[in-house]
């Protein structure tokens, strides 16, 4: 059995960049809106803890996210298939 590589790369992206976008959003709820650097910031230019940081994790999150989830597919299919009895 493989696994579609384009299919994994937008699930994975949607699923990383979603999540990135609600964790700020639940950030900004209960803390409010801070410009202080943070981990995730140092990795993806542009990101802060405000409305537009959301949307710049985003889509660094879809980006970053379809990226790997395309690779984890791709190494899995080829690992699949090299391990596989014919």
């Amino acid at each position: 059995m493989s696994l579609n590589v384009k299919a994994m790369a937008l699930t994975i992206g949607l699923i990383w960049g979603l999540g990135l976008f609600f964790i700020t959003w639940w950030i900004i709820l209960f803390d409010g809106a801070t410009s202080e650097p943070t981990i995730i910031g140092s990795v993806y230019r542009g990101y802060e803890i405000s409305a537009l940081g959301s949307l710049i994790g985003l889509a660094w999150g879809l980006v970053d996210g379809a990226i790997g989830g395309a690779v984890f597919a791709w190494l899995y299919n080829y690992t699949s298939r090299c391990f596989t009895k014919s």
